[in-house]
């Protein structure tokens, strides 16, 4: 049984007295505690289809289920995990991913014990008292990503969440989320542009046309975690996912 269930949905745009499609029939069931990375030229949807499965943008065409339940508008239940971190820079990290607790009914000590185990699941104990500008652009992420599960969300959605980074930092944390999606066992799904990093860590990518946006192709990724960059049959996989986009 579908986890999430996207059937038949259709977004428009209005632009100088024209509509504008940016989705078109997009049909995709995600079974709970799948990984699922989408890909596409800029502008074929990608970031406003994950902005309607967070609830977002009400104004579609279609239907978005999560857990049986019509999506109608943001909800804890779904985090959402952006390009940037957007922390608050008047707020520790600590803070900053406590955040996300806050309109829940949690006591105190709770929340306390829910930030410090997230803190640590992303590599940052002992940063606790820190400050966004004394962090480095991976840690900030890290803790973007902390906030982003802390209240235990049923789906996490992640938007080019390595794409400002350097190589280096963006390998590192893409090895860090496939340890954390692990450890979770949360469903997840990934836009970005890095095709690499879509077969790396999903097992399923879904490869969508330029607009209006349409799935293409879905190209199952079968190879056990936690995987190796260098492993040959994700190469092989990588090069299939790009003949798909550029074909």
């Amino acid at each position: 049984m579908s986890f999430l269930t996207i059937h038949n949905v259709n977004k428009h745009f209005q632009q100088e007295q024209k509509q504008l499609t940016v989705l078109n029939q997009i049909d995709l069931d995600i079974k709970q505690g799948e990984f699922v990375s989408i890909v596409g030229s800029s502008g074929c949807g990608k970031s406003t289809l994950l902005r309607l499965i967070a609830g977002l943008d009400k104004e579609y065409e279609g239907e978005i289920r999560l857990n049986g339940q019509p999506v109608k508008g943001p909800d804890l239940k779904r985090g959402l995990i952006f390009q940037e971190h957007r922390l608050l820079p008047w707020l520790t990290v600590s803070e900053n991913v406590g955040l996300a607790l806050e309109e829940t009914a949690l006591s105190t000590a709770e929340k306390e014990k829910l930030i410090q185990e997230h803190i640590e699941l992303v590599g940052l104990k002992g940063f606790e008292k820190s400050y966004p500008h004394q962090l480095s652009g991976g840690m900030s992420q890290r803790v973007a990503i902390a906030r982003g599960l802390v209240n235990k969300p049923d789906i996490l959605l992640l938007d080019e969440p390595f794409g400002a980074l350097d190589a280096i930092t963006r390998d590192i944390l893409q090895k860090e989320l496939q340890r954390i999606w692990e450890q979770e066992k949360i469903t997840m799904i990934l836009v970005t542009h890095d095709i690499e990093e879509a077969v790396f860590l999903g097992d399923r990518v879904v490869v969508m046309s330029p607009r209006p946006g349409k799935i293409k192709h879905i190209i199952p990724i079968n190879v056990a975690h936690p995987r190796l960059k260098e492993d040959a049959q994700l190469f092989k996989l990588r090069n299939q996912a790009i003949a798909n986009l550029t074909h």
